[in-house]
């Protein structure tokens, strides 16, 4: 049985959060989605608890993602003054990173996220469009 290809299985860890953890990928292309998964998934998270514009990212991804995402900020909103709570800035680290890449130009990723009280994943696929990346596909798990 052959081994799978590294573009099927892309692992990204950090080694200073997971000791003994494999090394990164230096592939430009797995890097740049790396890093770009990464800090799209702060962003994220960044407006649904209130603390950053939508509109900050609207230029990062799809029509159809910033709807998506539009209308969970709204929800989240309403339920935050119904119960009074404040806005605040979430604590949270990355964990692990996983990508894959399904077709060329096209990254698929999960990024696990350790909060204080839960830890979450979110999914993203990427598009390459240019040179830049852009998610036409976000999961908050």
């Amino acid at each position: 049985m052959s081994q799978p290809s590294p573009v099927d299985t892309m692992e990204h860890t950090h080694p200073h959060t997971n000791p003994g953890a494999p090394e990164p990928l230096a592939s430009p292309v797995s890097e740049s989605a790396r890093e770009f998964l990464e800090t799209l998934t702060r962003v994220v998270l960044e407006v649904l608890a209130g603390v950053r514009d939508i509109d900050q990212i609207a230029r990062w991804v799809s029509d159809d993602v910033y709807k998506n995402l539009s209308a969970r900020v709204t929800l989240s909103s309403r339920a935050r003054q119904v119960t009074g709570q404040r806005v605040l800035r979430p604590t949270f680290c990355i964990g692990r990173t996983v990508l894959s890449e399904p077709l060329p130009g096209v990254i698929e990723g999960v990024v696990i996220v350790h909060g204080k009280a839960r830890s979450r994943a979110v999914a993203l696929r990427l598009e390459h469009l240019g040179t830049r990346w852009r998610a036409s596909a976000i999961t908050v798990l």
